[in-house]
C-alpha cells in the first residue's frame, strides 16, 4: 500500500520529535503492509514553513536511516499545503511543494473551520496551469460535513480528495466518520491516508480503514485502488481513473 499523507519526518511540524520516534513510525506502517510513504509536513499553515528544498533534503537523509536500520520503505518528498492565495506563485517559488516535487499534484489542506473565499478559483487556476490540486481530509471540516457539494464542485473542477484512515472507523468523531462514508459512497474521495504523526496515537496504519471503505463501496478492489492505483497515479504524475461524482442525494450504495 501507499500512504500519500504522513507527517513521518522529526522536528519539522506537530509530528515525532526525534529519528527514534520516524523509524518507529516507519516499522508500524512497514508492519500494515504499506511500501511507500510521501512525507507531507505542514507548510504555510501559519505555524510552519517548509519550503520544498528543505522537505527534500530531509527525506534524502531519513531514506539513508532506514537503509542504514534495515527497514524497506521508501519516502518521498511532499508537503500538507494550507490553502491560500497565489498557490500558483507558491509552488513555482518551492514555498509550497508538491509531492515528489515534479509540479503535477499539490496536497491542499483546507482551514479547518471554513471554507475560504476565492478557494474554487484556487483549484480552478491550478488545474489551468496543468496541476491537481489533492484536497486532505475533507471529511474534517464542518463546512463540508454540513455540505457536500461545496467538495463536489471542487472535484467537478478537477481536484481529488483524500480521506484520512482514522476517519473512517471512528477515530476523528461521529461528524467526520459520517461525512468519510458519505464522501465514499458519493465517489467524491479517491484516496485513503494515515495523516499519521506518531507511531501510536496516530499511527500510519491504512488496512482497518481499506477494510471499512470495502464494506461501504460493496467492493474490496475499489477500496484497494484507494490505496494503491490511485496513489501510484500520483505519484507517477498521471491522472488516475476515478468514477465520476454524485451530488448529494444520489449514492452508489446506502
Amino acid at each position: 500500500m501507499i500512504d500519500l499523507h504522513c507527517h513521518i519526518l522529526h522536528g519539522i511540524d506537530d509530528g515525532p520529535e526525534s529519528q527514534e520516534q520516524s523509524l518507529a513510525m516507519a516499522r508500524r506502517a512497514v508492519e500494515d503492509g504499506i511500501h511507500t510513504i510521501v512525507a507531507t509536513p505542514h507548510t504555510l499553515n501559519g505555524m510552519y514553513t517548509n519550503p520544498i528544498k528543505e522537505i527534500v533534503e530531509r527525506v534524502t537523509a531519513f531514506q539513508e536511516a532506514l537503509s542504514q536500520n534495515h527497514i524497506e520503505l521508501t519516502v518521498y518528498a511532499g508537503a500538507d499545503v494550507r490553502l491560500c492565495p497565489r498557490m500558483l506563485e507558491l509552488i513555482e517559488s518551492g514555498d509550497a511543494g508538491t509531492f515528489k516535487n515534479a509540479g503535477k499534484y499539490v496536497m491542499i489542506e483546507l482551514p479547518l473551520q471554513a471554507i475560504p473565499p476565492g478557494a474554487g478559483n484556487e483549484i480552478f487556476s491550478m488545474r489551468l496551469h496543468g496541476i491537481t490540486p489533492l484536497i486532505s481530509h475533507p471529511e474534517r471540516n464542518p463546512a463540508i460535513q454540513r455540505d457536500i457539494n461545496i467538495l463536489y464542485e471542487f472535484i467537478r473542477m478537477g481536484a481529488l480528495s483524500q480521506v484520512t484512515a482514522m476517519s473512517l472507523v471512528g477515530n476523528f468523531g461521529g461528524a467526520a466518520m459520517r461525512c468519510a462514508e458519505t464522501l465514499l459512497t458519493h465517489r467524491l474521495a479517491h484516496v485513503i491516508a494515515s495523516d499519521a504523526h506518531s507511531a501510536e496515537w496516530r499511527p500510519p496504519v491504512l488496512s482497518t480503514a481499506v477494510e471499512a471503505a470495502a464494506e461501504l463501496l460493496g467492493s474490496y478492489d475499489d477500496a484497494l485502488r484507494m490505496v494503491t492505483e490511485v496513489p501510484a497515479a500520483i505519484l507517477s504524475g498521471a491522472m488516475p481513473e476515478v468514477p465520476d461524482p454524485l451530488p448529494a442525494g444520489k449514492s452508489v450504495r446506502l
